[in-house]
């Protein structure tokens, strides 16, 4: 491969680069996250999903410190 070969290919490749962040900039990234907000309502999978979540989130806070345990040892 001769060095002018080369040195198009890289050219090229700058190119095509630069169209597609210029391309990618135009594109809004900050509201995504409104366009799947209530994707999931009334679905029963889902609902089952943040169910278990919430059971195991319930568990882990108990299992690390029961209500008001702090306040009574700090007292002693």
């Amino acid at each position: 491969m001769s060095q002018a070969t080369l040195e198009e290919r890289v050219a090229a490749l700058e190119r095509q680069v630069g169209a597609l962040l210029a391309n990618h900039a135009g594109v809004g990234r900050t509201k995504e996250w409104r366009r799947t907000r209530g994707a999931f309502t009334g679905d029963d999978l889902m609902k089952q999903v943040f169910e278990e979540g919430r059971k195991i989130r319930d568990a882990e806070r108990k299992r690390i410190q029961p209500r008001g345990a702090r306040k009574t040892q700090a007292r002693s």
